[in-house]
């Protein structure tokens, strides 16, 4: 049984060793500027002692932490392995990050090495000296430089309790917390993915699993990375999702499972219909957050199911939940319902359990003796958070659900995200999911506006797919508002629209509410935000 993530792909290189464990498509291999091609478990394994013998002879050990800003490069898991092997934890690094959040992450996380994209080193060398922080920065193919300090745990036995990444939270509505992230936390995740089973059965040496989701987020880190480990899968890791080679980048690299976030049907089914459309390997698509609406159409269009499921970085597949079995309420945003190994609850704002059908925040841990089993191991330098988070002995996610009358859960927003307007509360995912498919929009954001009748009114920031003249902008946001009263209660509409170049995102391009919030306010008044509350009365269906 392995104890640590190299353990377990050096014993996967030894089964499979043959086989692919990573295959990099031409389109991904241009933007990169490396080689295109298939990469085995033998091959990968060579590379990687090559780099922990480095990394050993430079000092580098257990408790130390590294940097790796290296996107979604083969260099990434080269890297991570090697470190792993010597117990040195790993903090992904997103590319897209500026001065002030470079800053904040080398100070917090106190990271020794960097090992970075050589066009990022000279911002990471500023930002580690507006802190003071001594950072080693090196290349993907540099010789390590000796370590500046003795590892902190030398001497300490290496195992399933040592921490293998240290991933930061997006951060949507604060300074983004750093997850301390444990080798068991990591293959638990494969594990568990290894054996749901059900429509999300992955056969063993067969799975070609596509990820456009980055390296800096659980998802392609522990769940698709260590699936494929386990199972002896290849890995399809894109530099990014690109719509309008998506097909073409499945049906090539022969994918049989895909990764996705909801915003990505809801960008496909926009195009054309083909007759190639259902013409590839997929078997199942692993994501969550598409629109109600859509998930049965998408289904029927590209003939694959898409499995929602809910998991988070703190959870990791300690507490996940998928629906990887019938009946999976297809078109209620409904992640199934929770394993033997998985407990839930459901909680009212009053902290009284959530009756059939009624939103409660859910409350996760995991069956059995160790209810933090497969969870994060604490926020690092956040005792007090990480008590918070778990306060009862159950880990508050801040998600609101509810149940329905056969057991299955249904996501309905983060609790930060409600819009309480005239009493009534309104998802901003779902008024997001709809004004979405309107033709004109290419991605949209809602959030809450103080009205001194109502309390809230629903403020959309709309960036178009055609930038529109500001003559006709006012049209344009009646044609929006009324596709949303045509698909949505009149008072969940927008009593706002306001047109954007850009939408404030994180490195996983979920918005980042925190930002939208403060922006939002500033907007009402400006010559790109149309005011629409005229247009939200009650309508009368009955005629």
């Amino acid at each position: 049984m392995s104890a640590t993530v190299y353990e377990a792909f050096s014993q996967s290189a030894q089964q499979w060793k043959d086989h692919s464990f990573l295959h990099i498509v031409p389109e991904t291999a241009r933007i990169y500027q490396i080689e295109a091609g298939e990469y085995t478990y033998a091959q990968v394994l060579a590379q990687i002692e090559v780099l922990k013998t480095g990394y050993e002879a430079a000092g580098y050990g257990h408790g130390h932490r590294a940097g790796l800003l290296l996107e979604n490069r083969p260099s990434f898991f080269l890297h991570w392995f090697a470190l792993n092997a010597l117990g040195v934890s790993v903090v992904p690094i997103n590319a897209d990050l500026r001065s002030a959040e470079l800053e904040y992450l080398i100070h917090h996380s106190e990271i020794s090495i960097a090992i970075a994209l050589p066009s990022h080193h000279a911002v990471l060398q500023a930002a580690a000296s507006a802190v003071n922080s001594p950072l080693v920065i090196i290349g993907p193919d540099d010789t390590p430089a000796r370590a500046a300090t003795p590892a902190p745990l030398a001497g300490n036995p290496i195992g399933t309790a040592t921490e293998c990444a240290l991933l930061y939270t997006s951060g949507t509505t604060g300074r983004p917390k750093g997850c301390i992230l444990s080798n068991e936390y990591f293959l638990h995740a494969g594990n568990w993915y290894a054996n749901i089973g059900g429509l999300a059965t992955l056969r063993p040496g067969v799975e070609r699993m596509l990820t456009p989701l980055p390296l800096v987020h659980m998802n392609a880190m522990a769940c698709s990375t260590m699936s494929m480990i386990i199972t002896g899968g290849c890995l399809i890791p894109l530099d990014r999702f690109h719509p309008r080679s998506w097909w073409a980048t499945v049906r090539e690299s022969h994918a049989t499972v895909v990764h996705y976030l909801g915003v990505m049907p809801a960008i496909l089914i926009k195009a054309e219909p083909s007759e190639q459309d259902s013409q590839h390997q997929v078997r199942f698509g692993f994501g969550a957050g598409i629109d109600g609406s859509l998930h049965a159409p998408f289904e029927q269009r590209f003939g694959f199911p898409l499995l929602e499921a809910w998991a988070m970085t703190e959870t990791g597949s300690g507490a996940v939940i998928i629906a990887n079995h019938e009946p999976r309420f297809i078109g209620t945003s409904c992640f199934g319902k929770e394993g033997t190994d998985v407990l839930v609850k459901l909680v009212d704002d009053g902290g009284k359990d959530a009756k059939t059908n009624e939103p409660g925040e859910l409350l996760v841990k995991h069956a059995g003796p160790d209810p933090h089993f497969g969870f994060f191991s604490g926020y690092l330098k956040d005792a007090t958070a990480t008590q918070e988070a778990w306060e009862g002995g159950w880990f508050h996610t801040g998600d609101i659900v509810k149940r329905n009358e056969q057991g299955y859960l249904h996501f309905i927003d983060r609790k930060k995200n409600v819009i309480r307007r005239s009493g009534e509360n309104i998802s901003a995912v779902e008024v997001e999911s709809v004004l979405q498919q309107h033709p004109a929009v290419k991605s949209v954001a809602v959030a809450a506006v103080p009205d001194a009748v109502r309390g809230d009114e629903v403020l959309a920031c709309i960036v178009c797919a055609t930038p529109p003249d500001i003559s006709a902008m006012p049209a344009l946001a009646r044609d929006i508002v009324n596709w949303g009263l045509s698909r949505l209660a009149y008072y969940k509409v927008p009593g706002y629209v306001a047109f954007v170049d850009t939408l404030p995102l994180t490195a996983t391009n979920k918005i980042q509410r925190g930002q939208l919030k403060a922006m939002a306010p500033t907007l009402i008044g400006t010559p790109t935000c149309i005011d629409t509350c005229s247009m939200k009365a009650r309508q009368d269906i009955s005629s």
